[in-house]
């Protein structure tokens, strides 16, 4: 037997609508801020992540799935959403006057890294993100907050917090970058082995580190709001200044910095807490790339995007027993009985499916009790017993067992109007009766 590779889920039937619900919750949102999807290979050429992304990143120099194809070409899996939806905004010239602006994108999709599989993180995992192209206004910033912000209340996620940073601009970044070295150097003796390394290629990351003896080296460490220009402290404060208007609640933490060398200016993290542990843990981040388009060969254009993983996202609703809506029932279940009514057994559920309802029948010859046992896990509202005798007098009784109703009715206006009998059979009179009286 061949099994799923480590770190692969398969999503079945019993998950895969909670999946759906989600999905389709947040494309509702997306819809109510009118921004559009689009969706770019899964493999692409493994110098955009390289450019974009930063060699230097635990993604490109650690995680990526890459491989040579047939034609000698550097491929790789994409590792995150961001730099493909760049290099198809740059290829497709969606900055022309064509195209509304700002340009509004969102995606979802499956997403690799080689890392060691866990709870919430697999080596295959799904994002959902957004990403906007044409804006330096601080309210845009606000808006892509505020849209990931509408998601998690309307999947009403609770213990959730709203942190805020500001990596300036790149001249700002490099001279704290300088400070950050002034200041770790001596101290390098004390890091863990990951920052050693990251302290010449990349000591932002340090400031993330999970390990106890970075941290506490890192409680003094210098903050990055002490480097920032003029400008860009002038769009934090009107950031924080929007959120504040809107009521979204928030906390500025300096040592929040993102894991992609394109980040600038505005950067956030929406994080949960695990009540159980103590801890938390992030379930969406993003920020302001305004270099990033320009860099991958297209016009000066600011962007600000976020992404949220979906399988944490799920395991966070399973945690906090938030209630996902079942499966919508079955509205038609045909018990079939014998050969010779396999064909008005399909004609009728067909009938029903044409008018836009969810039917289905027997096709295994099974007992009727066993079809009965079915028709009640499909939580079936109504159910037609067909056989032979029903087959010769050409009319089949409709059963709503929930409000005891039935119809004896002639299969051929059944199959004809199918939705007139539906709706007489599941209308519950008395409510209506009690409404009048």
């Amino acid at each position: 037997m061949i099994k799923k590779m480590k770190g692969t889920e398969d999503i079945l039937p019993k998950d895969s609508y909670k999946w759906q619900y989600i999905e389709d919750t947040i494309r509702a949102i997306f819809d109510t801020y009118q921004v559009k999807e689009i969706r770019t290979p899964i493999f692409e050429a493994k110098e955009l992540f390289s450019r974009s992304v930063g060699d230097t990143t635990d993604i490109v120099s650690k995680e990526m799935y890459d491989f040579k194809d047939k034609g000698d070409r550097d491929i790789v899996l994409r590792p995150e959403g961001t730099a493909a939806i760049v290099r198809a905004y740059v290829e497709h010239k969606l900055f022309g006057p064509e195209y509304p602006q700002p340009l509004k994108l969102y995606y979802m999709g499956p997403m690799f890294r080689y890392e060691r599989p866990q709870a919430g993180r697999q080596r295959q995992f799904h994002q959902v993100g957004m990403e906007v192209f044409g804006s330096t206004n601080p309210a845009t910033d606000v808006e892509v907050i505020a849209l990931a912000w509408d998601i998690l209340q309307e999947l009403e996620i609770n213990n959730v917090t709203l942190y805020l940073n500001s990596l300036g601009k790149p001249e700002d970044r490099l001279k704290y970058r300088q400070a950050l070295v002034d200041y770790f150097t001596p101290l390098q003796n004390q890091l863990s082995e990951d920052s050693k390394r990251r302290l010449q290629d990349n000591p932002l990351r340090i400031l993330d580190s999970k390990a106890k003896e970075d941290k506490a080296l890192v409680a003094d460490a210098p903050s990055i709001l002490d480097y920032l220009n003029d400008e860009s402290q002038a769009h934090f404060e009107a950031v924080k200044a929007m959120l504040t208007a809107l009521n979204i609640p928030f906390k500025v933490n300096p040592l929040i910095v993102r894991g992609l060398d394109y980040y600038q200016d505005t950067i956030f993290e929406i994080m949960v807490d695990d009540a159980s542990t103590g801890s938390q843990s992030t379930i969406v981040g993003g920020g302001r790339y305004d270099g990033l388009v320009e860099q991958l060969g297209g016009p000066q254009t600011p962007g600000f995007g976020f992404g949220l993983g979906m399988e944490r996202l799920l395991l966070l609703l399973e945690q906090q027993a938030v209630e996902i809506p079942a499966e919508e029932p079955t509205d038609l279940f045909v018990l079939s009985m014998g050969e010779a009514v396999n064909l008005t057994a399909l004609q009728i559920v067909q009938a029903a499916r044409q008018a836009g309802y969810i039917a289905e029948r027997d096709y295994l010859g099974r007992s009727l009790k066993s079809q009965f046992k079915t028709a009640d896990k499909l939580q079936a509202q109504l159910t037609v017993t067909l056989g032979e005798d029903e087959l010769a007098s050409g009319k089949v009784i409709v059963k709503n067992k929930a409000l005891n109703k039935q119809e004896e009715i002639a299969i051929e206006d059944l199959v004809n109007n199918f939705e007139h009998y539906y709706r007489q059979l599941t209308m519950d009179t008395s409510t209506i009766d009690k409404y009048f009286n």
